[in-house]
């Protein structure tokens, strides 16, 4: 997944700033669609009101979502959208950073106790079900571990990272996203729809979405399509996981190098620093400022404006980079085997966090 570091060209200052126009129209079509979902959601609760009629509460995340999708499966994206668009890993990454305002430490270690137990839990029970799942469905090792760290860790990101540190081939890495993202996709659709039937609480619904979605922004959509509560602990939650990326490779990294299949790691304090996510150390910097009073509340007000129109850009680039006809050219067995264990993975992080919720009294 590509962000502006990673797309902008350093080498001078003027093929920076060309390649810096290069995104604009993307981002400009991010926030054209994101916003586009905003006013869909407020034309549509007006209207309701003007004429008082209960009309569903479909919230802007799903129809920027949507609408992405749409433009994607129909027009098509045309090549001067494409790195602009792809930009919207960026903007998660600015918005996780920016909700750290709407924090305090207090609230973090108050959460912090249980769910990083089901964190660990859940790090735990993914990676050795996928992977004996995998095994049954003799899919190819590498993709095995692929699909096991991207349903475990933190998705798309994850399979990257694992990609290069244990040499897979670019195919499998491919399929292991395409899965991946799919899944993803259904989740939003899905998660809700069990919070609401089960009537779950918005610190519930939120643990239970950050432990069992796998991608950022896909947690972050689904959170706040239960609530606005239920996504900033939704997306807590995912950070916690997403802590834990540089661990987790590393330890694949040193056993497909015992195989003799990967290079061997000769720094492993460099190779975690290097694979750790730094916007999590980003939001806990600006919850700490926000903690010992920093910003006045003015200022925390702006913050949090400031992140949820991040959001709406990652929402509206997950729709936008959301291709049917690129997910089925994949083949059955490893969205098979990923439908199981995130089906799996979900039922049972449910019934831990339903057990939480239980004993915490949320």
């Amino acid at each position: 997944m590509a962000s502006i570091s990673a797309t902008v060209d350093h080498s001078t200052p003027q093929s920076t700033f060309v390649s810096f126009l290069k995104l604009l129209p993307g981002i400009a079509l991010l926030f054209v669609v994101g916003y586009l979902g905003k006013i869909i959601e407020q034309s549509i609760s007006a209207y309701g009101k003007s004429h008082h009629k209960a009309l569903p509460n479909i919230e802007y995340v799903m129809w920027a979502i949507l609408i992405g999708v749409l433009i994607t499966n129909t027009v098509g994206l045309p090549k001067i959208f494409q790195a602009g668009v792809a930009t919207y890993e960026f903007w998660l990454k600015a918005g996780i950073i920016l909700l750290g305002a709407r924090f305090i430490l207090g609230d973090i270690l108050k959460l912090g106790g249980v769910s990083l137990v089901l964190v660990f839990i859940e790090l735990a029970l993914a990676l050795t079900f996928m992977t004996y799942l995998g095994r049954g469905f003799k899919l190819p090792p590498k993709l095995t571990t692929l699909l096991a760290v991207g349903s475990s860790v933190c998705g798309v990101s994850a399979i990257i990272a694992t990609q290069g540190a244990i040499e897979a081939d670019e195919e499998d890495s491919s399929v292991a996203i395409a899965a991946i993202l799919a899944l993803g996709a259904l989740s939003l659709v899905v998660f809700p729809l069990v919070g609401h039937a089960l009537h779950m609480t918005d610190q519930a619904y939120g643990l239970w979405t950050g432990l069992a979605v796998d991608n950022t922004a896909e947690t972050a959509a689904a959170g706040a399509l239960f609530s606005d509560a239920a996504g900033k602990v939704a997306v807590l939650v995912k950070t916690c996981r997403n802590a834990m990326i540089g661990f987790v490779v590393l330890g694949y990294a040193i056993y497909w190098a015992s195989q003799g299949q990967a290079a061997a790691i000769s720094n492993k304090g460099s190779f975690l620093w290097k694979k750790f996510p730094k916007f999590v150390l980003g939001f806990l910097l600006i919850s700490a400022l926000a903690t010992v009073g920093v910003f006045a509340k003015p200022q925390l007000t702006a913050l949090g404006n400031l992140s949820r129109w991040a959001f709406l850009l990652t929402f509206a680039g997950v729709g936008l980079r959301t291709s049917f006809k690129d997910l089925s050219k994949q083949g059955a067995r490893p969205f098979l085997v990923g439908a199981i264990g995130e089906v799996v993975i979900a039922i049972i992080t449910l019934g831990l966090v339903m057990g939480a919720d239980h004993w915490m009294q949320w």
